[in-house]
């Protein structure tokens, strides 16, 4: 195939600190997928297609406010609504695809880049096992590792309640990619989530190996969600109320460091 598009092959590790301990940690692979190249690769491959069933498919529907309107041009109205303009800059999207028909993102990440290059924000999405949906907007001040943070503003687990912040530590998709996104309450860390992945080149003989290798993936993640859920419970840790969605599908960023309140 061609292009800034990738994959990326690696872990993913939660820990919790209180009120039990807790850890996990799980393989997983993912795309990095350039928006304007989503085509082409679908062109190019006999195992990958674009909204159409195949072994490996990436379905606009799954992202975003699952319109009719181009996904870029969904991301490029945020962008737009906290005066950020790309100029046609690339967009590139860290997901797992749907495998043979069916995927379940806990976190895809937006990486919005200008047009000379020069990362300008990331969103970040995030699903619910609710069926429920909210993104972070987050603007970017300096380039290579990125430190942000932002209040929580969204139901995720049922075991953690929304009264808290999100620290995120990302060093953006190269050689290596590092997602770290630390959850504290008023008493400090609770949780933390730890992303870290090699890239690998996108082909249908690299595909084929990460099927081999992570079968069923998208499947395992629904079945490791509820697998977690049960050990929690299980070591008494209490469930939190569900509360409603933000009135708004995107919580914005109003400087780099803090999100404003909605």
């Amino acid at each position: 195939m061609t292009g800034a598009s990738a994959l990326y092959v690696g872990h993913v590790m939660h820990r919790r600190t209180r009120p039990r301990a807790h850890r996990l940690r799980y393989r997983i692979f993912s795309l990095l997928l350039d928006l304007d190249e989503i085509d082409l690769l679908a062109r190019r491959s006999r195992l990958f297609s674009r909204n159409r069933f195949n072994l490996f498919a990436f379905y606009d529907r799954d992202y975003a406010g699952a319109s009719h309107v181009p996904l870029r041009a969904q991301v490029e109205r945020h962008l737009a609504s906290a005066d950020m303009d790309l100029g046609g800059g690339p967009i590139r999207l860290l997901t797992m695809p749907r495998i043979l028909g069916f995927a379940f993102n806990p976190l895809s990440v937006y990486f919005c880049h200008d047009r000379a290059g020069a990362l300008r924000a990331i969103l970040y999405e995030v699903n619910n096992t609710f069926g429920q949906r909210h993104s972070y907007l987050l603007p970017v001040d300096q380039q290579g590792a990125v430190r942000q943070a932002c209040a929580k503003r969204f139901h995720v687990s049922p075991f953690l309640g929304l009264d808290m912040r999100y620290a995120f530590r990302v060093n953006p998709p190269d050689a290596r990619l590092s997602i770290a996104i630390i959850g504290s309450d008023r008493d400090g860390p609770v949780i933390t989530a730890v992303h870290s992945a090699r890239r690998r080149p996108l082909t249908d003989a690299a595909l084929l190996r990460v099927f081999a290798t992570h079968p069923l993936l998208t499947l395992k993640v629904v079945g490791g969600i509820a697998w977690e859920a049960l050990r929690l419970w299980a070591k008494g840790v209490p469930v939190q109320h569900r509360p409603p969605p933000p009135p708004d599908p995107v919580t914005t960023a109003a400087t780099p460091k803090e999100v404003a309140c909605i």
